[in-house]
């Protein structure tokens, strides 16, 4: 039988407090939804990361008859989203769920290791400012439109909350976004470096410092990134970030 949970709690204790299923519940307040049935779970939200998501998590049988389930109660527009053999599993058995598009999802736990973390505390050779948060969104949407723009956080998104950023020579360099976090999962995105300074490290520093924030402030850092972005992978496993291949799907038309 299909429960539907209603508190963060209950859906902790059912997916084993599983990040991605976590993040996408936001909380479960608001229009976020959540469903259990046997060893599987989804949890969706509107609006986050630039898509409606719904994270599918646990046994694939189950997890079948529980996106079906959502979808009829959410609509089309949710888009699931897993890990890769778990939604192969869901897109074979579902007929007019498709996949969309494979990426990593990467985590950071509370645990994750000082050393990693606290070498933000000192600018690299010196260079630059120490890191901190930005408030001139101006100058980050410019950043953003010369450096990334197809970057899903933006300045006055919705879900967009505050920005970190490192300047050189009174130059804002690089920045990163809280965005779309959700109470016990703080989710990093929009990184970018501007031209000029690439190669420096400037936004490895930043990620340094907005993921020992996002600890403090939620209890673990996650982001999502392309499969393709060798060096930024690289970055994000270097702070101590681990990588899991997901799969999104999406209705199709």
């Amino acid at each position: 039988m299909i429960t539907e949970l209603r508190s963060v709690r209950e859906l902790g204790s059912a997916c084993d407090d599983d990040d991605l299923v976590m993040w996408a519940a936001q909380g479960l307040t608001g229009a976020g939804r959540a469903w259990a049935l046997g060893d599987a779970v989804v949890a969706g939200s509107p609006d986050i990361s630039r898509r409606d998501r719904l994270a599918v998590w646990g046994d694939a049988s189950c997890a079948v008859e529980l996106v079906r389930h959502a979808l009829g109660e959410l609509g089309p527009s949710y888009r699931p989203l897993g890990e890769v053999e778990l939604m192969g599993a869901v897109t074979a058995k579902l007929d007019g769920v498709d996949e969309a598009g494979r990426f990593s999802w990467m985590s950071l736990p509370a645990a994750a290791p000082a050393a990693a973390l606290a070498s933000v505390r000192s600018p690299v050779s010196g260079e630059g400012d120490e890191v901190g948060w930005v408030e001139a969104e101006g100058e980050v949407a410019a950043l953003l439109a010369a450096a990334a723009p197809h970057s899903y956080a933006v300045p006055g998104a919705a879900g967009v909350s505050r920005w970190a950023g490192v300047r050189v020579d009174g130059v804002i360099a690089a920045v990163a976004a809280d965005a779309w976090s959700a109470p016990t999962v703080g989710l990093l995105a929009g990184v970018a470096t501007t031209s000029a300074f690439r190669g420096r490290g400037l936004a490895e520093r930043v990620c340094r410092w907005l993921s020992l924030e996002l600890v403090a402030a939620y209890g673990r850092a996650a982001l999502m990134v392309d499969d393709v972005n060798a060096a930024a992978i690289g970055v994000y496993e270097r702070i101590g970030y681990r990588r899991r291949p997901v799969m999104a799907a999406h209705v199709a038309p």
